[in-house]
């Protein structure tokens, strides 16, 4: 595999093809598509079994070095990633846990902020800092947040002078302890923006910002969200993790990912598209189905958000999913524009039987309703002693419903329970501690505004606070 530079174009092609450094800082492409390599880089049977047995860190670097190959310096790279994933609370940085006969989970929670999200936004927060430094810029960063990515970006860039964050999360809809990991952050360059509305207005908002060129260009906006490229590429590593621990690439290796943005699973399908060996990719979603009721019927139907125990899931447009549309449609940027014009203007598009047919070649799809979800929670703390996020116990349930029979299957344990503690304690009397890091973390003084769902108001906040203009 050479190292020349891989170029990234937008799903609806309308957009200049850019290297990785300038879609990192960009985020969103400007024809309101986001960005994919131009090609998927292919790792041979043989160049997957050579990465056995490398730390998380080294994994990382030979997972991602196709796609940043020259754009950043190897040295640099390498520095950045080793310090990215060299402060989580375990040392295999997303170790697996057996559960059951060939049953695993990846705990993907070990990070600062206790969620999956820091397995990417450790690496992309230095990242833009790099970035900035090398090229003497500032960016404004704005981001939404359904929970959990709020609190690790915040975390990945606070103090950083050459940006300010901004993230906005639906006021009342994520639990105490995402809300508090957020807006107990007392560093200057941090701001909370709570929206009276769900997430999907909060994604609304920041899509709206970026579309709105002469805004963009004045802020010099970035993006977090996993709209961003660096995010879905971190994510890819975790996959090589576990697959590589369970026999591959001499096996296939199932996975049951909870699903909300499509972001995490979609990191599933770039490490199959990469050469990994992964069987099936289960979309767990709660009942804010729309995911599962599009690989029923091909139908994308958006409906009303319902909150639930596992709200970082409680999402109907799912940003992502237009990046596996792309390569469904066969990379038709024209088709996949059309797709979402439809979407925006009636909230309902459908694809054909054959389009729906490739999905359905490596994705498979399940729900768990509210008590199921508790229910779960309650068997794997019987069961095992272990417990588990409303999340994880979405991705445990789906995932078991139709798995095949003799190949590996790994739950993505996506949040640390102590998140989510009055669903936890619900379904098995027990409330999960904090570790002590975070042990004050309910007394901690708060620091937020409520803002209506209006993209103006924003904006003037943003306008208002932001360095970079």
């Amino acid at each position: 595999m050479g190292v020349t530079a891989l170029k990234f174009v937008s799903t609806r092609g309308d957009a200049p093809a850019l290297d990785l450094d300038e879609v990192t800082l960009a985020g969103l492409a400007r024809d309101g598509g986001l960005y994919v390599p131009a090609e998927w880089p292919l790792f041979s049977a043989d160049q997957i079994a050579a990465m056995a047995g490398l730390s998380y860190a080294d994994l990382a670097v030979a997972v991602m070095t196709p796609f940043v190959a020259d754009t950043i310096a190897p040295q640099d790279f390498k520095r950045l990633v080793g310090d990215a994933y060299g402060h989580f609370d375990h040392r295999a940085v997303t170790p697996l846990r057996q559960s059951g006969p060939d049953e695993w989970v990846l705990e993907l929670f070990h990070g600062p902020t206790l969620a999956f999200k820091d397995c990417a936004l450790q690496l992309l927060g230095p990242l833009f800092d790099h970035l900035l430094q090398r090229d003497k810029a500032r960016v404004t960063i704005v981001g939404a947040t359904s929970g959990d990515t709020g609190s690790a970006a915040i975390e990945a860039c606070r103090d950083r002078d050459a940006l300010d964050i901004f993230i906005l999360y639906p006021h009342g809809r994520v639990s105490e302890i995402q809300r508090r990991q957020m807006t107990t952050v007392p560093s200057s360059n941090v701001h909370c923006l709570a929206v009276e509305g769900t997430f999907d207005d909060c994604q609304a908002l920041v899509k709206g910002m970026f579309d709105d060129a002469a805004f963009r260009d004045r802020h010099k906006l970035a993006a977090v969200n996993s709209i961003n490229w660096t995010r879905i590429m971190a994510q890819v590593v975790y996959y090589f993790h576990a697959a590589l621990a369970l026999g591959a690439p001499q096996r296939s290796v199932a996975f049951s990912v909870p699903t909300g943005n499509f972001g995490d699973i979609f990191a599933g399908y770039v490490a199959a598209q990469m050469g990994l060996p992964v069987a099936s990719l289960c979309i767990a979603t709660n009942r804010n189905d729309i995911l599962a009721r599009f690989m029923a019927n091909g139908d994308y139907q958006v409906h009303d958000v319902m909150p639930t125990a596992s709200p970082s899931m409680d999402i109907q447009v799912s940003s992502n999913f237009e990046r596996l549309l792309f390569d469904l449609m066969g990379r038709d940027g024209t088709a996949v524009a059309g797709l979402m014009r439809d979407l925006k203007t009636t909230g309902h598009f459908s694809v054909s039987e054959n389009v729906l047919a490739q999905a359905r070649g490596l994705f498979r799809a399940g729900t768990v309703d509210e008590p199921g979800t508790l229910a779960v929670i309650a068997e794997e703390w019987q069961r095992t002693g272990v417990l588990v996020d409303p999340h994880t116990a979405v991705g445990i349930g789906a995932g078991r419903a139709g798995r095949s029979a003799g190949v590996p299957l790994v739950h993505l344990a996506t949040a640390h329970p102590a998140k989510f503690p009055d669903a936890v304690e619900k379904a098995t009397g027990v409330r999960p501690p904090l570790p002590d890091r975070l042990a004050d973390l309910t007394t901690r003084d708060e620091r937020f505004d409520v803002v209506t769902n209006d993209l103006a108001t924003v904006q003037a906040v943003v306008a208002d606070r932001a360095r970079a203009a």
